[in-house]
């Protein structure tokens, strides 16, 4: 009778030390609104690598998920633009990172339409992050003048899990940049 409550015990802790560790590496997500087509979908369930947020720093490219600036009760996803030390300027529809005296384009093959706004904005500070939703005109992001600590990103959009059609690794594109000319 020991040895059956022993193992039983020792099953019960080795499910709970699971669940736990689980609970702080990954996080289901579903993607509510249309900021991020075409890369993600309305009602598209995402699988979110919590541990990555602990384990590096997000890069320019990265899809995260985090609590909003406002305070709101649900959590955005957009993806990573503008890194500490840079600022970001929109100009005819192309996304320019400016930092150290050089300019830099952004190929963005992702984006469902360029911009039709302009933007410029501030030198980003340490610990915070420029992001713009894939879908640029119709998006709520770090152009209406927020930008998101490091505290606030929940982790990086992993793998897709629903609908079947779209299951795979998350759209993360790590963004290649040239040096702008004109």
């Amino acid at each position: 009778m020991k040895a059956l409550l022993r193992q039983a015990l020792v099953t019960l802790l080795l499910t709970a030390t699971i669940f736990f560790l689980l609970q702080s590496t990954v996080q289901s997500f579903i993607v509510v609104g249309y900021s991020m087509e075409p890369s993600l979908h309305q009602g598209q369930r995402l699988l979110v690598n919590k541990a990555a947020s602990f384990l590096g720093e997000p890069e320019r490219g990265d899809i995260i998920v985090f609590h909003p600036p406002d305070n709101g009760r649900a959590d955005y996803i957009k993806r990573v633009i503008g890194l500490p030390g840079e600022s970001v300027e929109i100009k005819d529809g192309m996304v320019y990172i400016h930092k150290d005296g050089q300019v830099l384009a952004l190929e963005e093959p992702y984006v469902k339409e360029h911009p039709r706004d302009n933007f410029e904005g501030g030198i980003i500070p340490d610990g915070e992050y420029f992001l713009l939703g894939d879908n640029r005109n119709n998006s709520s992001d770090s152009r209406r003048g927020w930008l998101v600590p490091r505290r606030n990103i929940i982790g990086k959009a992993w793998l897709s899990l629903w609908p079947p059609s779209e299951w795979g690794l998350a759209p993360n594109h790590p963004l290649p940049q040239q040096p702008a000319t004109g």
